[in-house]
């Protein structure tokens, strides 16, 4: 019997560009994101890495709906804000003008038809008729939120801002107070999509955003939700895998759909399974789940390793090496802790056992190490980041799956030397 539509297996299984062919939607992911969209509010859709809050958005917004700003590590408020700007259709230049600050002020040509046809495209409130026009320039200050506002008038899509977490620390502290404005003088509403695992990490930043940010946790996948992946797979291929292979993968994935993704589609190539069966296959018999599972996970190996010496080696060379030290809680605990993340009292009372300085050690200096976790991995371009601090809750996660299978596969005494930190 010939199968109907024929598929590829990596466009079911794995990790791709576009929606997975085998999405799945999650009651309380989904169905959130999309009650939310008519709230006017701004969105944050945060979670660990490749547990798929970009296949989230795709999913359940229409192409036409939304613009995307993929967020830099070098950027400040006002090159986010100019980014924002020619995403939405405007061409940017420096201007003589100099704003109160001393700094540049830009020049914004709208050069686009993305606002559509009969709108007001900027505090000029000109109408127009045409598919595509060039209004006159605004002069701008970029760092004045009231200036981008004033930009924007009648921009009806909502703003992405994705690896929101790859901005410096302070642009994000600046663009949560910005937020407010936008919220309390625009219709405009953004989805910041961002890698941590705390819900309130931008009302941390301005407490005003209070009520006025909706956050959407896409990091929880349960086990049916896991299997419906893995069933959807099957029906689009054609294929069967086996129950112990199943029960395996769900067993050995820590919750990372990624890692279900990859498992699935690796047994389909090991059994030459690269498109849509014409008859019902069976599959995973034979099959090492654990084995395929590690060798996922240690493609990544490299990337684990420079973590580690390069989260190790700090921002720079000081006396009391707080990010190596940071590192041996981490290196020592058990995969369960990690998962659970953990507590700054824990690190507090290994580091006064372990650290060179004991009880002496200023825990302002732990307290300030740990809230530039992110920045740190940002700095030494460490994509995605393994670790993040919640301030909230107190709480040093892993925020990459793969690295908590990867590290419960290795020698930690190995681990430990490559951090230059003394063996227990």
């Amino acid at each position: 019997m010939n199968a109907e539509v024929i598929h590829k297996t990596a466009e079911v299984y794995g990790i791709g560009r576009d929606l997975p062919l085998n999405y799945v939607s999650r009651k309380a992911v989904d169905e959130l994101l999309v009650n939310s969209l008519t709230r006017d509010k701004h969105l944050v859709i945060y979670g660990s890495s490749k547990q798929g809050k970009t296949s989230l958005r795709k999913h359940c917004l229409q192409e036409q709906d939304y613009v995307v700003v993929h967020c830099s590590n070098k950027w400040a408020l006002a090159d986010l804000h100019a980014a924002i700007l020619k995403r939405a259709g405007f061409e940017i230049t420096q201007s003589t003008t100099r704003t109160s600050t001393g700094k540049n002020k830009i020049v914004a040509a709208f050069k686009a038809s993305i606002f559509g046809v009969g709108v007001e495209t900027s505090g000029e409130k000109e109408q127009t008729t045409s598919d595509a026009v060039t209004k006159h320039p605004l002069e701008l200050d970029p760092e004045d939120v009231n200036d981008i506002i004033s930009a924007l008038k009648g921009f009806t899509r909502f703003i992405v801002l994705e690896d929101f977490h790859y901005l410096p620390i302070e642009t994000q502290k600046d663009f949560a107070v910005a937020l407010k404005a936008f919220h309390e003088q625009s219709s405009l509403c953004f989805m910041v999509v961002g890698v941590w695992l705390d819900e309130s990490r931008l009302t941390v930043y301005n407490g005003d955003l209070t009520g006025r940010v909706i956050g959407i946790n896409a990091d929880k996948w349960s086990k049916p939700e896991l299997e419906e992946v893995i069933a959807a797979g099957e029906h689009l291929l054609n294929i069967r895998f086996t129950s112990d292979f199943k029960s395996a993968v769900l067993s050995g994935c820590l919750d990372s759909v990624y890692i279900v993704q990859e498992a699935c589609y690796q047994a389909c190539i090991k059994q030459n399974i690269h498109f849509t069966q014409n008859e019902p296959a069976d599959i995973g018999d034979g099959i090492d789940v654990a084995e395929i599972i590690r060798e996922v996970v240690n493609q990544q190996t490299g990337r684990y390793n420079s973590f580690i010496t390069q989260f190790a080696a700090g921002f720079q060379d000081t006396s009391l090496q707080m990010y190596k030290w940071l590192l041996y809680p981490v290196l020592t605990a058990s995969t369960e802790k990690l998962e659970a993340g953990l507590r700054y009292r824990e690190m507090r009372d290994i580091l006064r056992t372990h650290h060179p300085e004991r009880a002496a050690l200023n825990l302002g200096n732990l307290t300030q190490a740990l809230q530039a976790t992110a920045s740190l991995q940002v700095k030494k371009d460490i994509k995605p980041i393994v670790l993040d601090y919640d301030q909230t809750n107190l709480r040093l996660s892993v925020v990459d799956r793969g690295f908590l299978i990867w590290i419960d596969n290795q020698d930690r005494n190995e681990l430990i030397e490559l951090a230059d930190l003394p063996k227990e």
